[in-house]
């Protein structure tokens, strides 16, 4: 008995045990059912985050774990009766045997499927991770912002990877081990409030940017018309027309001058911050085209030339100025001025500029609070203040708190504690430093010789004023300020006094 027993237990296939048998049934389970899902994702019309995690994240893995307990158990299994002396210590093959070359056929011809279709769903995979849903949507309150500020930008239509990676394996496993971190956090609720820009972690833009902007081939200027509406009972729009002086340094079509100077078309800038954000720069050197060095120092920050601040020496690209090219959160100001200028604001409405941006300077802790608020408070001023417009009016002040409400959902999340005045915007100079962090008037060099102030160096005022009373000069007019306040706006930065509430 226990001879026939040994001699069933030695000829049975190692498979025959438990371990083996429900790797094996699992694995026909979710090969089945990511066959299905991966259909479905195929055919279905509407993109799913979750549905792409489940099909080419974590199912796969599941299978590979069920395939890897079928040999599992047969080692298992053949160990132990190695272990009893009904086996040999290695297997005997034989090719010749028919039986063995069935084996050998069934299994090139399942490990042959199984490789192509973990190919097909490893490239899947990839395309899953490198896409706007799995890196905007899959994270939905971490990444809300910034997907939402992503969706009314102008690179709406380029994909995050192709400026938050690039091309190259190097970046790639970068990205993915930061990314890697990045689950972590979110898992376990690690992250920041607000997410912080990845400065330091950003490819250099003419890696990235400049694949498809080249400032060599920028020249000429840009017209520019800018629509404000100040915060009087009429609302009344006052317009700046201006020229850009982009420049550029592609001869003979253009001169190396403008705006764009500043890109290393015949000269190297370089810069060293004294805050993470690179709001405070205090230290500056310029390389011309001829390696002539000037390092312009501001007066009251107590650094020299000969001695610099600690920090990291920056070259000037295209993000010094364009930090926020596509995570764009339009203070209360600049859009209520935008949506006045659209007409999805209606500009009759009695002090509407002014009530729309108190209403979304204030705090709320979460959008439902803020829709409730604010529709109650504009509706509460029309009340009392102006009755007859809350009864003649009601559509258009209806339609007017949609769309109050419209940008605060846009601009505003409580929740990532994310705003206007989180994130600085370096282009301009209204509500943040921007250009005045090195052009303030401080910044010298040892022979006297400052950065240029003059405000005609990048943009001139061709027309400017209220309408149908414009004032206009094609050679350049001097900024006037909307409102009377003299001189002071030649002895101040804008955004001393702009906040964009």
């Amino acid at each position: 008995m226990n001879l026939e027993t040994g001699r069933d237990k030695k000829e049975s296939s190692y498979f025959q045990n438990w371990i083996s048998v429900i790797g094996g049934i699992c694995s026909v389970t979710l090969f089945s059912v990511i066959l299905f899902l991966f259909i479905l994702d195929f055919w279905s019309k509407q993109v799913n985050p979750y549905l792409g995690v489940i099909t080419y994240l974590i199912a796969p893995v599941f299978l590979i774990a069920s395939l890897l307990l079928i040999p599992l158990g047969a080692w298992r299994e053949r160990s132990r009766r190695h272990k009893r002396g009904y086996v040999r210590k290695f297997p005997h093959i034989d090719f010749n045997n028919p039986t063995h070359q069935k084996l050998a056929f069934m299994t090139i011809g399942v490990s042959t499927l199984f490789l192509l279709f973990t190919m097909f769903g490893t490239y899947h995979a990839y395309e899953f991770t490198e896409s706007v849903t799995f890196c905007g949507v899959l994270c939905h309150q971490v990444m809300k912002p910034e997907h939402t500020a992503y969706k009314h930008s102008p690179h709406a239509r380029v994909s995050c990877v192709e400026c938050h990676i690039g091309s190259g394996a190097d970046w790639f496993v970068r990205s993915k081990l930061s990314g890697t971190y990045q689950i972590y956090s979110v898992l376990f609720g690690k992250y920041h409030r607000p997410i912080e820009t990845p400065i330091k972690n950003l490819r250099p833009a003419q890696e990235t940017c400049e694949q498809c902007h080249w400032p060599r081939q920028f020249f000429g200027a840009v017209e520019q018309d800018h629509q404000y509406f100040l915060s009087d009972e009429a609302n009344t729009e006052w317009q700046t027309k201006m020229l850009m002086l982009v420049g550029g340094g592609m001869p003979p079509y253009g001169k190396k001058e403008g705006i764009h100077w500043h890109m290393n078309i015949s000269n190297d800038v370089h810069y060293i911050a004294t805050d993470e954000k690179r709001q405070v720069i205090p230290w500056v050197k310029v390389v011309g085209a001829d390696g002539k060095e000037e390092v312009y120092v501001s007066e009251d920050s107590g650094y020299s030339q000969a001695k610099p601040p600690s920090g990291e020496l920056r070259r000037m690209d295209c993000m010094d100025c364009h930090n926020r090219p596509s995570h764009i959160f339009k203070s209360p100001q600049e859009a209520v001025n935008e949506a006045l200028a659209f007409g999805a604001l209606d500009r009759t409405l009695p002090y509407l500029k002014r009530e729309a941006v108190r209403v979304l300077t204030k705090e709320y802790a979460s959008h439902e609070e803020a829709r409730g608020k604010i529709q109650g408070e504009l509706e509460k001023f029309y009340q009392t203040k102006y009755p007859e417009v809350w009864s003649s009016k009601k559509e258009a002040l209806e339609q007017s708190i949609h769309t109050v409400i419209d940008i605060y959902q846009t601009n505003f999340f409580p929740e990532m504690k994310v705003s206007w005045n989180v994130y600085p915007d370096n282009i301009g100079h209204l509500i943040s430093p921007g250009c005045f962090r090195c052009h303030d008037g401080k910044h010298k060099t040892a022979e006297g010789k400052m950065i240029r102030t003059d405000c005609k160096a990048c943009h001139v005022i061709v027309a400017q004023g209220s309408p149908p009373l414009m004032e206009t000069n094609v050679d350049g007019l001097e900024f006037k300020h909307p409102e009377e306040i003299g001189e002071a706006w030649k002895e101040t930065a804008c955004s001393d006094c702009h906040t964009g509430g």
